[in-house]
C-alpha cells in the first residue's frame, strides 16, 4: 500500500517584486492556511516520508511553514525540491510520483505544487473512494488543498490514472467550517 498527499501551495502575492512569477511569495492569509494544513497533517497520521517541493517560492514557504506547525509531533521526512514540478502537467507529475524510489523509497509521500496540474491529476488518479471528497475535489484544488489518495500498489511505479482510492480532501476552507 502506498499513500499519496498532494498539497497545493497557499495562497499568494499577486505579484512578485521580481515579476517572476516563481517568485511569488505567500500572503498573510497563505501562511496562516500552510500553518493550518500543517497542524491537519500533525494531528492525522500517517505521515510523509518523503516530501518533493516545487522550486517555487511559494512551494517551499507553503512547506516551510507547515513543517514549522508539525515537526515537534511528527518524524522528519526526507524534503527534496525538484525544479520539474513547478508548471508540471499530470504526465510529469504522475513521472515524478513513479520515480519517488530513490533513496528511500517513501511509502508515503507529499507532493507540494501548482495547479492547473496538480488537481488535473488528482482527478486523473480518482479510482474510487470518498465520493463527498470526490465531488468537492471535482470542483477544484484550492490554496491549500490537500487531496489523499491510497494505491494498492507495491511499487511507486505502478501507480497508475483512475488507480487511486481518494481517501479525503481537505482545505483551509473547509476546516474553517468545522
Amino acid at each position: 500500500m502506498r499513500r499519496l498527499m498532494l498539497l497545493r501551495h497557499a495562497k499568494t502575492e499577486t505579484d512578485a517584486p521580481s515579476g517572476r512569477d516563481q517568485d511569488r511569495r505567500l500572503d498573510d492569509r497563505g501562511h496562516k492556511d500552510a500553518a493550518r494544513m500543517g497542524d491537519w497533517i500533525a494531528a492525522h497520521p500517517p505521515f510523509p516520508d518523503t516530501v518533493l517541493v516545487s522550486h517555487a517560492v511559494r512551494a517551499r514557504q507553503t512547506w516551510d511553514i507547515a513543517w514549522e506547525a508539525m515537526k515537534d509531533r511528527v518524524p522528519a521526512p526526507q524534503v527534496e525540491v525538484l525544479p520539474e514540478l513547478y508548471g508540471a502537467d499530470p504526465a510529469q507529475i504522475l513521472d515524478t510520483i513513479r520515480t519517488a524510489t530513490a533513496p528511500a523509497n517513501p511509502k508515503r509521500l507529499l507532493l507540494i505544487g501548482h495547479n492547473p496540474g496538480m488537481h488535473e491529476v488528482a482527478l486523473m488518479l480518482t479510482g474510487g473512494g470518498d465520493a463527498n471528497a470526490a465531488k468537492a475535489l471535482g470542483d477544484n484544488l484550492p490554496t491549500a488543498g490537500l487531496a489523499i489518495f491510497d494505491f494498492d500498489v507495491k511499487d511507486w511505479d505502478d501507480v497508475a490514472y483512475r488507480r487511486g482510492k481518494l481517501v479525503l480532501f481537505v482545505s483551509p476552507k473547509l476546516l474553517r467550517s468545522d
